[in-house]
């Protein structure tokens, strides 16, 4: 019996500053990012990063393979200290072959230190992938 198994695979994860879709649902990403960088300037400028609020988007596409049906998406951040963040978890409709589904979801977070963030996505409690995002924080200090 030749039984056919495989996905859901995925196909793109990224962080960007913004995911334009046509009328045909293709999509554009723009300015793919893995880094940001916050600087203070000044004689008062902070030891320490203080939090800054921080907005990006998560780009997530998958084909289906031989994957049919309802599948759920979760990601979870952790920050650089290994400390988890919320999690997101988020339906996925497959149809088979070579169809497949994006899913574009808006961030918004406040970043309390600096250093290397991760965001692990998991399909039906399977991890994909992990997606690195690192915060540096620069001081420039400026005498009187």
């Amino acid at each position: 019996m030749d039984e056919q198994t495989g996905g859901p695979y995925l196909h793109f994860a990224v962080f960007c500053e913004n995911v334009i879709e046509d009328k045909q649902g293709v999509l554009s990403l723009i300015r793919i990012i893995d880094r940001t960088v916050l600087t203070a300037a000044g004689p008062d400028a902070p030891e320490k990063m203080p939090p800054f609020p921080f907005s990006a988007t998560i780009a997530l596409g998958f084909k289906s393979g031989f994957a049919k049906g309802s599948w759920q998406v979760r990601i979870r951040p952790t920050n650089p200290d290994g400390q988890p963040l919320p999690e997101v978890s988020l339906p996925m409709q497959l149809e088979g072959d070579d169809r497949g589904q994006n899913i574009v979801l808006p961030v918004q977070l406040t970043l309390e230190q600096e250093g290397l963030y991760w965001f692990d996505v998991f399909v039906a409690d399977a991890l994909v992938t992990r997606m690195p995002f690192r915060v540096v924080y620069q001081r420039v200090s400026i005498r009187r």
